[in-house]
């Protein structure tokens, strides 16, 4: 989780990520999966990004849910009209249905063992409406990943520079990135650190996880950015 990190978020992801253009790409996935579709489901919302610019740009109701309760408290400022709430990914109940669900920039690899993906699965089969669809962008598989990968990420705006630095570490069938924060804001330097685990899952184990729960499944290789991207009816 990004516990030490929330607030900084979309300033680092701004620097490198292009969400207008990833949520036009989107809008397009979900419109032809589910035509007219209205209500939409960010499981993992994170910030809320997508939510707001789905919301803004193409007129749906997007509600979120995520695991960190200041990502939550984010996307519900950013779109006052939605609801979000606080919930486990694997484990949620919110006793209605959307056009679509969907987990973005493989947040679904937090879930890290097969059997919570499975069971995350499930949980967005359930908030499905009746002819919905649900979109998944999901981490790399086993092999891809190198150990010892470093990268340097850095956010500045209204006096506040954000560098983030990042190792990976793999350890079977799970990765271990390391970020460390060089956080300085009116001449003063503070370090933070945080430590991400997210499960590594292939694409048969992946596919089963949708298959298992009643789900037809098709998947695109390339996806919004590159990580590919599953749709499931």
């Amino acid at each position: 989780m990004y516990s030490e990190s929330a607030e900084l978020y979309d300033l680092i992801y701004a620097s490198f990520k292009n969400y207008e253009e990833e949520t036009d790409r989107l809008f397009e996935v979900l419109s032809r999966a589910r035509p007219g579709l209205n209500t939409v489901l960010d499981v993992a919302c994170g910030t809320g990004e997508h939510a707001r610019l789905l919301a803004e740009r193409h007129g749906l109701s997007v509600d979120g849910v995520d695991l960190d309760p200041t990502f939550v408290q984010i996307a519900q400022r950013k779109s006052p009209a939605g609801r979000f709430a606080l919930a486990d990914m694997s484990d949620f109940e919110l006793g209605r249905q959307y056009d679509a669900v969907m987990c973005l920039f493989s947040s679904i690899g937090y879930l890290r063992t097969l059997d919570r993906l499975t069971r995350a699965i499930g949980c967005f089969r359930d908030h499905v409406a009746p002819g919905g669809v649900i979109v998944v962008e999901p981490w790399f598989p086993p092999g891809v990943m190198t150990y010892g990968y470093t990268s340097t990420d850095v956010g500045e705006s209204g006096g506040l520079q954000v560098v983030r630095r990042a190792r990976t570490e793999i350890d079977d069938r799970l990765s271990r990135l390391h970020f460390d924060y060089d956080i300085t804001q009116n001449g003063q330097t503070r370090h933070v650190s945080e430590v991400h685990e997210l499960g590594l899952f292939t694409l048969d184990e992946m596919r089963g996880a949708f298959e298992t729960n009643g789900l037809v499944v098709d998947y695109d290789p390339k996806g919004l950015i590159g990580r590919g991207l599953y749709v499931a009816r």
